[in-house]
């Protein structure tokens, strides 16, 4: 079993939403066999709302990211959550 790079867009409830705390919520919700890759970087999407984006490893295994998608769903702040690329190591 390998690992891939599973980047992730994940989008606030509103612009009104702060980042810097729901970063470090997001950072604690990161399930037991995922690991953060680099930081989690701020992407400009229209009228002052910003996505977060984040990169994580995890385990080349059936169901991949959906542990990390339903953990970071409940999440307080976030709106949903997008798989934007995947890569296999």
């Amino acid at each position: 079993m390998g690992e891939v790079a599973a980047k992730m867009k994940i989008m606030p409830e509103s612009v009104d939403t702060n980042l810097v705390e729901l970063k470090e919520k997001i950072k604690g919700a990161i399930p037991v066999g995922a690991d953060l890759h680099g930081d989690i970087i701020e992407e400009p999407i229209a009228f002052g709302l910003k996505a977060l984006i984040v990169t994580l490893i995890v385990n080349d295994r059936e169901g991949g990211t959906e542990a990390v998608e339903e953990a970071f769903a409940k999440v307080p702040g976030v709106e949903n959550i997008q798989v934007l690329e995947l890569y296999r190591f």
